[in-house]
């Protein structure tokens, strides 16, 4: 049943508030984007379109990137129960890391008019861009976000995800704006006037006390952010590191490879066995629907306030306040998958964790570098193409890239996400509700380890009896290994490996 808009209170209904409503989406085809797309054509069904900013990629145009895309399970609900939704998507031609997103004028004319909610998602993500590519893809695009949604005849809500870690040098993060790392204006310039070259000898320097480009230009467009709030009526978003949904559409959906999520799936297979983080240092995890469904109330919340000059910035930390240790989330990933094992393990499923950088590269060589020789050599005489020292120095580069964060712990503010819980209208709390405390860790873990074997490994779940049967004879490799690592460690390391 459709809701009449003419007769619910929008401030009563965030359904009736998005009915009607035209969205500017970027990045929707990245994890965050896509299931954007699927809360809202299934949770607020009159919304009016989305306008999706794509580009193309690997031979497809953006009508077959986004055909490609809702073939994807994530849709299955969707295509069920409200399949007519599907063309109120709009895909728009445009890349974020070009100057003024790429888009035409026809179609920038387009979204001029019609558009009144932006939501900015779109993010480069990776910790090793160059500076310029960082600047040009996250920080410049914020600022044409802003100046295109100057132009907006009936803009509502302006709502930019950044990053919780936007503010690395604060252990104590605030919902609140804070200084930038450098003037975001003079930095799009230097992006935009030096060469590669030139910018990279500089770079060291532009990031001061940022650990990377990501973060240094994430916290750059924040400022950004704030800037144009005086004109605009914008609200940050800062989600942690975003992992499986927790229940919608479905338990457990990725469709990302990255961060924490490969780490446990080379643990699960017993590719990594070593990794370099402290034990006990918090991991601040959020699942993607929670994430989207902050996005949505927030967007509601800023539209319904009248704007004026002196309206606030709307900040929210949306974080999780039930983090767990890694050495806890290891064990329980471990213990879940003997229940649900993966397919093709290569070697028994252990991993030591130290924070000594010392002994994480001794036994990088020892635990990955010299079996991974050994098994190019067996590969190699066998016809077949060696690949496992490559993928172990990429392992060893992505363990020492995420150290920074592994190493450390940040506490969160959460005072407006809070208030913001408490503002949804009771009869959107089963809908659009973000508090999860009472989930239970366990399942959650069992229903994201399903997920990668669906989504991303494409395991077919009737074959878990035979997973386990090939986990258990790697389980004698154990032995063996205790042994070899008995003539390098000393007896304590030696009892944490070998349990």
């Amino acid at each position: 049943m459709h809701i009449n808009k003419m007769t619910i209170d929008p401030a009563k209904s965030i359904p009736a508030f998005y009915a009607g409503q035209s969205i500017f989406l970027t990045g929707p085809t990245g994890f965050l984007g896509k299931v954007f797309i699927e809360k809202v054509l299934r949770s607020c069904p009159d919304v009016r379109e989305i306008f999706l900013l794509m580009r193309p990629k690997k031979g497809l145009s953006i009508n077959e990137r986004l055909e490609k895309i809702l073939n994807l399970q994530l849709f299955d609900k969707l295509r069920e129960e409200r399949p007519s939704n599907f063309k109120k998507l709009i895909p728009i031609s445009g890349d974020v890391s070009e100057k003024g997103l790429g888009l035409s004028a026809v179609d920038k004319q387009i979204l001029v008019e019609r558009v009144t909610i932006v939501i900015h998602a779109a993010a480069s993500v990776r910790f090793n861009d160059t500076l310029k590519y960082a600047i040009f893809a996250n920080t410049r695009a914020t600022r044409d976000i802003c100046i295109l949604a100057q132009s907006m005849k009936n803009l509502k809500a302006l709502v930019y995800v950044s990053t919780a870690f936007a503010h690395v040098n604060n252990l104590f993060t605030e919902e609140k704006a804070y200084p930038p790392i450098a003037d975001w204006q003079k930095m799009i310039d230097v992006a935009e006037s030096l060469d590669e070259h030139t910018l990279k000898v500089f770079t060291a320097k532009c990031l001061d006390y940022a650990p990377n480009t990501y973060i240094f230009s994430k916290n750059l467009a924040e400022s950004i952010i704030q800037e144009y709030s005086s004109f605009l009526p914008c609200a940050i978003v800062r989600p942690p590191i975003v992992t499986s949904s927790i229940k919608e559409p479905v338990p457990g959906w990725i469709d990302n490879i990255y961060g924490p999520i490969g780490f446990f799936i080379g643990c699960g297979k017993g590719v990594i066995q070593i990794g370099c983080c402290n034990k006990y240092v918090h991991e601040n995890l959020i699942p993607v629907d929670i994430v989207i469904k902050v996005m949505l109330v927030v967007s509601w919340k800023r539209g319904l306030t009248s704007f004026s000059t002196d309206s606030n910035l709307l900040v929210l930390n949306c974080t999780n306040e039930k983090c767990t240790t890694f050495q806890y989330d290891i064990k329980m990933v471990f213990s879940v998958a003997n229940e649900v094992p993966f397919e093709g393990i290569v070697w028994t499923p252990n991993v030591i964790l130290t924070d000594n950088y010392i002994v994480f590269y001794i036994l990088t060589i020892l635990l990955h570098i010299l079996p991974a020789i050994l098994i190019d050599l067996i590969l190699k005489f066998s016809g077949r193409p060696p690949m496992l020292v490559r993928l172990m120095k990429k392992v060893y580069v992505a363990n020492r890239a995420v150290s920074y964060f592994s190493f450390r712990e940040w506490k969160f503010s959460n005072t407006n996400q809070l208030a913001l819980m408490s503002s949804i209208p009771p009869d959107n709390r089963d809908m659009f509700s973000f508090d999860y405390s009472d989930y239970d860790l366990r399942e959650y873990i069992k229903n994201s380890i399903i997920g990668v074997k669906r989504f991303l490994l494409y395991e077919d779940l009737n074959r878990l009896d035979a997973a386990r049967s090939h986990g258990k004879r790697y389980k004698y490799i154990t032995v063996f290994e205790c042994i070899y690592l008995s003539l390098w460690l000393k007896p304590s390391s030696l009892l944490v490996y070998c349990g």
